[in-house]
């Protein structure tokens, strides 16, 4: 009855149909049935404060630019309407009444940092790219099309995944519902936790778009909406879900290193890729990957891994994530802890293997138990609580940049001792994970083509390349390290395949093999190789390779003067890339 009364008052003393604005939301209709009972019963002793209420104006912030105030409104009310007046003035009251109380009702509505129609300023994201081939590294394919998603965010810039923009030749981007393409640059990117920032090179691609804010780690069970260009259309779509979990998560575009990821069963499909996850209107995750073969199942980058990449950027550079180079193992055996004479209280795990990273090496020592990580208490399965989620233990130094000091307490012979933890960048896992952006090192000589080992080559095998590559080439690029640290070879060189010239004709090994030797030189790198072929002083080169010392020969003079011949032959522009 309230609500009908109050559209037939706005219809009478507006007369433009806003009732439609009223009727829309039950909680404005309410307020706005309320605020009428009260215009209607100071309508009959009206002073001039109505024209001041007449005057106000009202925005998304307040009251004619001020905060509001309920006891304000209040006392206004009583002292300045409180008086006698005509009902000539009661349309004007009644009209300025109801603004005042739809300005209440939008601030109530709306948290901090409101964000009006967020997909204004999600952008489309066009990578054409081109790719090097790690069997014929002096090679490309051809160029590839692709598209994703970016969302704009302070100082004019566009967030994304990296793998949306790696090995791009060329970049465009295009505005909601803007038929124009804008030329786009990577400004900075970071393969190992999957983001990048774009600068656009035209500004007025950013007129009249607003920056959207970040907000927390979600809760599991929440509620968040994903925002991105889906294959299967051309306009931004928007799928809701529910928080499913949060863990670490294997990153699959580098393939190598894990992070805090979360799942959601919102539906995130190619081309989402880079979009922003929102819930209250600010973004609390990007995504970028989901799971071949399993339905309602997405993942996002949560909030604490793009903030710590936004923060490693501020000097101007990208630095990575920290790595610690331990191994840990359980430590849930009673007989076990009992002869460690640790207390009873689950809390403890036990470092196996510390990597030959100095800096680690000086603090950590194996069969160290460690009890905590800053202010994380490490659990008896090496995990932690993290911000009410129970993760592996490797997210509490996730936050620390390259060079920072992690404070960490250890059960060593028998007590406790804290310690400090310098944390730095490593790269010496890149081989084992797919490598971007940097084009793949290669050494041809006589027709031998010669490159370092490493999991983008492996592919080159095919789909099934764990069948295909040999025992010795996966155990030394992904388990050599682990096993025997102090025989690995910080480059393992393989034979990657041959030109074929007569100089080789009677070449046996054709490729796909772990080069050990070359005239008594031990190959460590690629330079190495280069020096072994220096060095030959008889009539043949010796070439010897792994694992049971195979070796071949070449006749040196013969395989000096064919090389530039071969190389001219299959159109390799240069004989090296180092």
């Amino acid at each position: 009855m309230a609500a009908s009364r109050i559209s037939m008052i706005w219809r009478r003393v507006d007369g433009r149909g806003k009732e439609k604005l009223l009727s829309g939301s039950r909680g404005v209709t309410s307020l706005a049935s309320t605020g009428f009972g009260v215009a209607h019963g100071v309508a009959r002793r009206m002073s001039a404060g109505a024209q001041r209420l007449r005057g106000l104006r009202t925005d998304g912030m307040g009251v004619g630019g001020k905060k509001f105030n309920f006891a304000q409104l209040a006392r206004f009310t009583r002292k300045e309407l409180d008086q006698g007046m005509g009902l000539h003035h009661f349309h004007a009251v009644t009209r300025s009444f109801i603004r005042l109380l739809l300005a209440v009702v939008l601030m109530a509505a709306a948290p901090a940092g409101f964000a009006a129609d967020p997909e204004k300023s999600v952008v489309q994201i066009m990578n054409f790219a081109q790719q090097p081939m790690w069997d014929a590294p002096w090679r490309f394919a051809s160029v590839q099309r692709s598209s994703g998603t970016g969302f704009v965010i302070k100082g004019k810039r566009i967030m994304t995944n990296a793998h949306v923009v790696s090995w791009a030749r060329q970049l465009l981007v295009k505005r909601h519902q803007d038929p124009h393409p804008y030329q786009a640059k990577v400004v900075f990117i970071g393969h190992d936790c999957d983001l990048a920032l774009l600068e656009v090179e035209d500004e007025a691609f950013f007129s009249g778009l607003e920056p959207l804010e970040f907000g927390e780690l979600p809760k599991v069970r929440s509620t968040v909406t994903t925002y991105g260009y889906p294959a299967g259309g051309e306009q931004i779509s928007y799928t809701k879900g529910v928080v499913s979990r949060v863990e670490m998560q294997t990153y699959v575009h580098v393939g190598s290193r894990a992070f805090l990821g979360v799942q959601t069963d919102a539906a995130i499909n190619p081309g989402n890729s880079g979009g922003p996850v929102i819930q209250d209107d600010r973004v609390v995750g990007v995504a970028f990957q989901g799971v071949q073969g399993l339905e309602n199942t997405g993942f996002f980058i949560p909030q604490p891994v793009i903030a710590h990449f936004l923060k490693d950027v501020e000097d101007g550079k990208y630095d990575g994530f920290p790595q610690l180079g331990i191994r840990m193992m359980p430590l849930q055996n009673p007989a076990y802890r009992r002869k460690l004479k640790l207390p009873e209280n689950d809390v403890g795990a036990r470092i196996d293997n510390v990597s030959p990273y100095p800096t680690t090496q000086k603090v950590l020592k194996e069969d160290d138990v460690l009890l905590q990580i800053g202010s994380y208490a490490v659990g008896s399965d090496a995990t932690i609580m993290y911000e009410g989620n129970r993760l592996q233990m490797a997210v509490a130094f996730q936050s620390a940049q390259n060079g920072d000091t992690v404070p960490v307490k250890v059960w060593r012979d028998g007590k406790e001792e804290n310690l400090s933890l310098p944390v730095l960048v490593h790269d010496d896992d890149r081989k084992n994970g797919n490598q971007y952006d940097q084009l793949p090192r290669y050494y041809v000589y006589a027709g031998l083509i010669f490159t370092p080992l490493s999991l983008d080559y492996l592919k080159t095998f095919g789909r099934n390349w764990s069948d295909s590559a040999s025992a010795e080439l996966i155990f030394e690029l992904m388990y050599h390290k682990a096993e025997d640290p102090a025989t690995v070879r910080a480059e393992p060189i393989v034979l990657a395949g041959i030109l074929s010239d007569a100089v080789n004709a009677n070449f046996h090994v054709q490729g796909r093999a772990m080069v050990d030797k070359i005239n008594g030189v031990r190959i460590e790198k690629l330079e190495d190789v280069i020096r072994g072929f220096a060095a030959g002083k008889g009539p043949e080169h010796v070439i010897e390779f792994l694992p049971k010392g195979a070796f071949e020969c070449l006749e040196r003079t013969e395989a000096d003067q064919a090389s530039d011949k071969i190389l001219k032959t299959y159109g390799v522009p240069k004989d090296r890339r180092l």
